[in-house]
């Protein structure tokens, strides 16, 4: 009944109206290529004007994948526009739709990514943007309940090329990867809890100013079960719920103030280590992604959740609660592209609030170029194996007998035969 509801709210009657359109047939007629030519090149991007048709991230095709399952696709855009777990400004459930502004021109000159030496928009499979999750705003505790229903209702979903790229579950089913659009930091608690029915406990890496593991005494008093349930607590509850891997997250560009040392105890129970802001002026780009990549690894599923904030208020100031003494975008982009080989799943940016933002659209440009290099990152690693699942799932101790044969003969006889 809920995903009806969420179909329905999505505008179920225009399922079938924005199909693919590189399944839709153009249309004939003598002044066609006014319209419709497309660029040289390895990317083939379609030459007409950044300006026209509906924003979408990168200019991506557009189905509304919630009122309709009849789209496959393997990396897929989706927006949750949330805003009501702030504690300071408020604004960012319009990220998702600022954010898409600010990609207008990702594939400009056709999306080739020169220091990767990829194009994350003509690869082994399909990408699409996905529209928005429907979020109320006046329940919150209704509005996470959405947010995870639908993106567990898209991750869950065979992806386009599953036949030629294989990437099993612990359920065993091959799955697609999402990167959310934010929404305040809140909305990655729900999340990880759709992460988790696919994936089992994850491994996160986190930029950020700040920790968001905060007790909810520590972090807004905890008036009720609802308030405690915040952008600056989602971790803490991510890991009473069991969400996360033991010992493999890590934080990245915290510059925050403190409520005392006991913070960062709590954070390291929690399951945290951390890499502060300033010490990319001692160790540099290389030392913060060699600590990265030790803390996680390349083998196990790991989430990346992105807070823009992340970056100094000189270079994204549209942003909920901003934090001097950050780095730049130059920075961010160098240290996501270092990211490469580790097996990211499934990722969000977060509190990207519009109307704090400069005219020249400065934090929405940096949202879309950081996404446009997770986009990437994605896209070079390729999906999960069968081997690299069934280990996880040997180590969480969920697989019975008979599954574990079932998921090893599939190794042998599909992917590595």
């Amino acid at each position: 009944m809920f995903f009806k509801t969420l179909a329905t709210l999505a505008c179920a009657s225009c399922a079938f109206a924005h199909a693919n359109h590189d399944q839709t047939p153009l249309a004939e007629g003598p002044h066609r290529s006014l319209w419709y030519n497309t660029l040289p090149g390895d990317g083939g991007t379609q030459a007409d004007s950044v300006f026209s048709g509906i924003s979408t991230f990168g200019r991506l095709p557009y189905f509304p994948c919630l009122a309709s399952d009849h789209e496959k696709f393997d990396i897929a855009f989706i927006g949750a526009p949330f805003d009501t777990g702030t504690s300071y400004r408020p604004g960012a459930r319009f990220g998702p739709s600022g954010i898409r502004q600010g990609s207008r021109k990702v594939r400009f000159s056709g999306g080739y990514n020169v220091p990767m030496d990829a194009n994350p928009f003509n690869f082994w499979g399909k990408v699409i943007d996905c529209g928005d999750i429907p979020v109320t705003s006046y329940d919150n505790a209704y509005a996470l309940h959405q947010i995870e229903e639908g993106h567990h209702t898209l991750l869950t979903r065979t992806p386009y090329t599953a036949s030629e790229e294989p990437g099993i579950s612990k359920s065993g089913k091959t799955l697609p990867r999402l990167i959310t659009l934010g929404g305040d930091h809140t909305i990655t608690l729900p999340l990880l809890r759709s992460i988790n029915r696919a994936y089992g406990p994850i491994s996160v890496i986190h930029f950020d100013s700040h920790l968001d593991t905060w007790k909810p005494t520590v972090f807004g008093g905890a008036p009720s079960k609802q308030a405690a349930i915040n952008h600056g607590t989602y971790f803490y509850w991510a890991a009473q719920e069991g969400l996360l891997a033991n010992d493999t997250n890590i934080h990245a560009g915290i510059r925050t103030t403190l409520s005392g040392p006991s913070d960062y105890e709590n954070d390291g129970y929690v399951g945290f280590t951390r890499v502060e802001a300033r010490e990319i002026d001692k160790i540099g780009t290389a030392g913060i992604i060699k600590k990265i990549r030790e803390r996680v690894g390349t083998h196990d599923p790991v989430y990346l959740s992105i807070d823009i904030d992340t970056l100094d208020p000189a270079f994204a100031p549209a942003t909920g609660t901003p934090e001097t003494g950050g780095w730049s975008t130059r920075e961010l982009r160098e240290i996501l592209r270092g990211l490469e080989g580790i097996n990211i799943v499934a990722a969000d940016l977060v509190e990207v609030a519009p109307a704090y933002d400069t005219n020249a659209e400065l934090t929405t440009m940096a949202a879309a170029d950081a996404l446009y290099e997770v986009m990437t990152v994605m896209v070079k690693r390729g999906p999960l194996s069968v081997k690299d699942v069934l280990k996880k799932e040997e180590k969480m101790g969920k697989l019975s007998e008979v599954e574990g044969e079932g998921m090893e003969r599939r190794f042998v006889e599909g992917e590595e035969a």
